[in-house]
């Protein structure tokens, strides 16, 4: 197995300051598609030029993490992706780690590296056994077995942010598919820095809608309308109280979150979608 057996999918939206730098901890005989949320022709254009083994998708418009990521997904002729957040950079023998554990005949669906805030360790891992099984990894770097998937599908794009790397994985163990998290394989993740800092307001904005939104339609999905709807009453008496009180002592920054937060709690019961995106021009 070789690093031209594996497609590297990014999903972006305004991560022109981050993009570079994830794109150049990649090995460059290994094929990347970004996935741009927009119609941004001038980042297209830099991506392709800059980097030979990118190829850029837009949008044309914000379609989500889960929608994206399928988008780019589909495309995929390798034997293995790999799901990269754009804030996230590869530590040097990363990808020859996550491939020395395909050399053992490991029967995979989903596996997962260590999250680290740091520069990642170098570690070979030739003589190492650092698999452990588990329920579910995190988002921010997935390495996907693509023959298992042909009968998993991918992401439910009625997730447009959060929860939905657990569904997945949720939805692969419920097939007796195996998951697995390698703590000698390190990728570097800040976190929630993907977009540009000028857009924080409007990010945290929607990060508190949908994290409310998805979190409904999650437990509706798996555990049904009642147990959905007790949860969300709960979580929704307690926005609004927060609310009001914020609202009281004139913060103005914590009242919109909270406002937010009940808006994506009261969409999520009335059944409608995930239709909240970021004003952002």
């Amino acid at each position: 197995m070789t690093n031209t057996d594996l497609t590297v999918i990014i999903t972006t939206f305004k991560s022109e300051n981050k993009i570079a730098e994830c794109i150049n901890s990649i090995d460059k005989n290994v094929k990347v598609i970004v996935v741009e949320n927009s119609n941004n022709k001038k980042f297209k254009s830099y991506l392709e030029d800059k980097f030979k083994n990118v190829e850029c998708i837009l949008t044309n418009d914000n379609l989500g993490y889960g929608k994206s990521n399928n988008i780019g997904l589909r495309k995929v002729k390798t034997k293995y992706s790999l799901i990269l957040n754009p804030d996230a950079i590869l530590g040097k023998d990363a990808l020859n780690n996550f491939f020395m554990q395909v050399k053992k005949k490991i029967n995979f669906a989903i596996m997962g590296p260590t999250q680290t805030k740091e520069e990642p360790s170098i570690i070979n891992q030739n003589n190492k056994t650092n698999l452990v099984e588990v329920d579910e990894i995190k988002g921010f770097a997935m390495f996907l077995n693509m023959e298992k998937f042909k009968s998993i599908g991918f992401f439910d794009e009625n997730f447009f942010l959060y929860l939905e790397e657990i569904d997945l994985c949720k939805r692969v163990k419920k097939l007796n598919e195996k998951i697995y998290f390698d703590s000698c394989i390190e990728i570097k993740h800040l976190g929630g820095k993907s977009v540009d800092k000028i857009f924080s307001d409007q990010i945290e904005q929607t990060r508190n809608w949908h994290w409310m939104w998805s979190k409904i339609y999650f437990n509706k999905k798996y555990y049904g309308f009642y147990t959905s709807t007790v949860s969300a009453l709960s979580e929704l008496t307690k926005s609004l109280v927060k609310c009001i009180f914020y609202l009281l002592t004139f913060n103005k920054q914590k009242t919109i979150i909270y406002y937010f937060r009940i808006s994506g709690i009261v969409n999520a019961l009335i059944g409608k979608k995930s239709w909240f995106r970021p004003n952002i021009n």
